[in-house]
């Protein structure tokens, strides 16, 4: 299965491409940085999102949290159901699932 684009934003042929802001923050005495409200508008961060944290080599990379299919991996029109991320595609799958005995 090829991995979506969408899914990898800031890679490009397997690569990170890494773009400077300027903008230094320090860690304070509880490990938090502040991300400055502009890079937030631009990547739509809000308040109380989840970020992920990937490491490459030694850097540490912020993604904004997208949930994927428990079933596909699809990142399309996923919502909770029963505690669990699931697809529009996989919940119609599932309406149609034989019921199990």
């Amino acid at each position: 299965m090829e991995p979506d684009p969408a899914a990898s934003p800031g890679k490009k042929g397997g690569e990170w491409l890494i773009k400077a802001t300027g903008i230094v923050r320090r860690v304070d005495d509880l490990g938090r940085i502040v991300l400055p409200v502009e890079l937030r508008r631009v990547y739509g961060i809000e308040e109380r999102d989840a970020l992920e944290i990937f490491t490459q080599g030694d850097q540490i990379v912020l993604r904004k949290y997208l949930p994927l299919c428990l079933f596909c991996g699809s990142g399309a029109e996923v919502v909770a159901f029963q505690g669990k991320s699931v697809c529009g595609k996989c919940r119609v799958s599932l309406g149609q699932a034989p019921a199990v005995q």
